[in-house]
């Protein structure tokens, strides 16, 4: 399994850059993880949009979907360029049903996903944990049977995630705010709160991301650090992470 990240900003996207968005590849089967502002732009450094065999979304913020509606105009060009008119899966969940029907467009289908049971998109098996956030949101460890991937999605700090995370190869963790503020009341967590979820589940290496625009981001890491021993990074365009 491969890791890309397309986007690592919260809230949105800082001058050249991408808000919330990672494609997830496997025996190039592509699933994009949220799409968020100007994801569509960045993926286009690598991929061909019609690349994307399937798109899986967390929740309804808008840094986090901003980009549906333009992948979905751009299927539409697309299919009247080229009269290819395949159809591209976009799963969500059904708590916001005025968002979830938007999915679902002339050359993609909204596909809703039961959190409380596995989900199979393509070589990928994903299992889901409600969030603490300010809308419906769900994190998800993703598998494709040999390596394991946790993604937080936006959540404030909860215990769970420790249970939910244990043994991960890679925890990908919203980290908008840094060490001593309360990120809690946002819905998100610090550098200090994900750190600890990742030393007390034990896993393997730490991606800081869904990152603030202000400050230094570099500062995360230094604050992670104390509180897990494993390697720790930022999340950044275009950065791919594989299992070594």
């Amino acid at each position: 399994m491969k890791v890309t990240v397309i986007g690592p900003w919260g809230g949105y996207p800082k001058s050249g850059g991408a808000s919330a968005s990672y494609i997830f590849e496997k025996d190039d089967f592509l699933l994009m993880v949220d799409a968020g502002s100007a994801s569509l732009s960045k993926l286009q450094e690598r991929h061909d949009i019609m690349d994307i065999d399937a798109v899986i979304i967390s929740h309804y913020h808008a840094d986090h979907i901003a980009d549906i509606g333009v992948i979905q105009h751009a299927r539409l060009v697309h299919a009247h360029v080229t009269g290819e008119e395949g159809i591209l899966p976009i799963y969500g969940h059904r708590e916001d049903l005025d968002e979830f029907e938007k999915l679902s467009h002339d050359f993609t289908e909204g596909v809703a996903y039961d959190p409380e049971k596995a989900l199979q998109i393509g070589p990928f098996t994903i299992t889901f944990l409600k969030t603490v956030h300010s809308v419906p949101c769900y994190g998800m460890r993703i598998t494709d049977g040999k390596t394991e991937v946790v993604f937080t999605a936006d959540t404030a700090y909860q215990e769970e995630w420790i249970d939910f995370s244990r043994g991960a190869d890679l925890l990908i963790v919203d980290c908008n705010f840094y060490e001593g503020q309360n990120a809690s009341e946002a819905g998100h967590m610090t550098s200090e709160e994900g750190a600890r979820i990742a030393d007390k589940a034990a896993v393997k290496e730490l991606m800081l991301s869904h990152l603030p625009q202000f400050g230094d981001p570099a500062k995360l890491v230094q604050e992670a650090e104390k509180y897990f021993q494993g390697k720790i990074f930022l999340a950044k365009e275009g950065l791919t992470w594989a299992k070594q």
